[in-house]
């Protein structure tokens, strides 16, 4: 598979994803089709984790706004039917049942955030710049700059972000719950993070996102059943069995996803 904007790689169970359209990564229309197709590669069954990069100053600017004067000519129907291309790689990203990592460093607002968001593990440097400056040009975030992040830094602190375009670095970012971790080198840190994932049992690793998932848009009840139905599965792999042997026979486990 050919990108033009996008170096996708596998290697020993991670596909990494960087960003490669000069100079600011902005996404445009190549991008958001190429970045449904990388989500396809993360599916295979040779990849274990995945990891979205971009270059050492700039994650992703976002949005090409050639792309917001192009649509200035479409129906509704034909925004909402390209606008789907991008949510659909997103929403592909949150229902696979693999970690997804992005490692941010530089400038990484609207878009490029949104598609961080739609990740399950964010790692940033301590300067890099984050946030949703949409207001600039008149809309907001909306491919999840709202609904994703409301469910990070609640929505006190999302409305306000987004109300005045406020940008934080990867510090305050980690402060308010936008980032899981700051590292000085988030790429390294984040493949350091994706190797040691896949030496962990993919199916508990992908059932376990898939109920964490689910939590969140469920009462505590109905994700407590879906937890017993997890589990109850994974006691019948050949991991945990595996898991238990290395237990008693005081070794590391080899676990391989069945």
């Amino acid at each position: 598979m050919a990108f033009e904007t996008l170096e996708v790689s596998v290697e020993d169970g991670i596909a990494t994803v960087r960003l490669d359209n000069d100079p600011v990564n902005a996404i445009d229309q190549q991008m958001r089709h190429e970045l449904a197709e990388a989500v396809d590669v993360l599916r295979e069954d040779r990849v274990r984790v995945g990891v979205f990069t971009g270059a050492d100053d700039v994650f992703s600017v976002g949005a090409d706004v050639g792309l917001f004067e192009e649509a200035q000519s479409w129906t509704t129907a034909e925004f909402r039917s390209n606008s789907r291309i991008l949510g659909r790689a997103f929403e592909g990203l949150e229902e696979i049942e693999k970690p997804v990592l992005a490692a941010l460093d530089g400038t990484c607002v609207g878009g490029g955030l949104e598609l961080a968001l739609a990740c399950d593990v964010r790692i940033a440097s301590p300067d890099a710049t984050l946030g949703f400056p949409e207001h600039n040009i008149g809309l907001i975030p909306g491919l999840g700059g709202c609904s994703r992040f409301v469910t990070l830094v609640g929505p006190g602190i999302a409305k306000d972000m987004i109300f005045s375009g406020e940008l934080v670095d990867g510090e305050r970012a980690r402060e308010i719950g936008l980032v899981e971790r700051v590292e000085s080198d988030p790429k390294a840190a984040a493949l350091e993070y994706a190797d040691s994932l896949c030496e962990r049992p993919p199916q508990a690793v992908g059932l376990a996102k898939r109920v964490v998932n689910a939590a969140r848009e469920t009462d505590t009840q109905t994700a407590g059943l879906l937890e017993s139905y997890a589990q109850s599965t994974l006691l019948e792999t050949a991991d945990h069995r595996e898991g238990i042997r290395a237990f008693r026979e005081k070794r590391d486990p080899e676990f391989t996803g069945e």
